[in-house]
């Protein structure tokens, strides 16, 4: 059975400005805003090109604003995506380096937090080299004897 993640809650003390900082500073997309009576209002926003939203609110949570902490999502080049929010006006991290992925903090207004991750795609090149030293046969190398051996 596939199941997909489809909505994410932020809590927020403020909708209207979390409203603005998602869609103006970081670039969603304002899906729907409806106020069904003074104790619900349902405000979905979706970062571009992914097929998960956030939900903010009045009634949809009982989180404490600003207690969703590392919500991340993933782009292309960090550095360019940290470039884009910061032109955006948004407060972003340097870009931090690690050995699986390149990541980019911020926080919103409530100080729920986030993070842009790239994804390092690790260089197997040493594996070509491994297999040409042992000769063109790569039945050379084995992690383990089969049965034959």
């Amino acid at each position: 059975m596939d199941m997909k993640l489809e909505l994410v809650a932020v809590p927020v003390t403020d909708v209207d400005r979390a409203k603005r900082f998602y869609v103006e500073r970081i670039g969603f997309v304002a899906d729907h805003d409806h106020t069904v009576h003074e104790g619900l209002r349902f405000v979905q926003l979706t970062p571009p090109g992914s097929a998960c939203s956030i939900v903010l609110g009045v009634g949809i949570t009982e989180m404490v604003p600003g207690s969703q902490k590392g919500l991340q999502m993933v782009v292309a080049d960090a550095a360019k995506a940290r470039e884009e929010l910061l032109a955006r006006g948004a407060e972003v991290s340097e870009v931090d380096s690690q050995p699986w992925g390149e990541f980019v903090y911020f926080a919103d207004p409530d100080g729920n937090t986030w993070a842009l991750q790239q994804i390092v795609i690790p260089d197997l090149s040493w594996r070509g080299a491994l297999f040409s030293a042992a000769g063109s046969d790569s039945e050379t190398i084995r992690a383990r004897p089969t049965l034959s051996e």
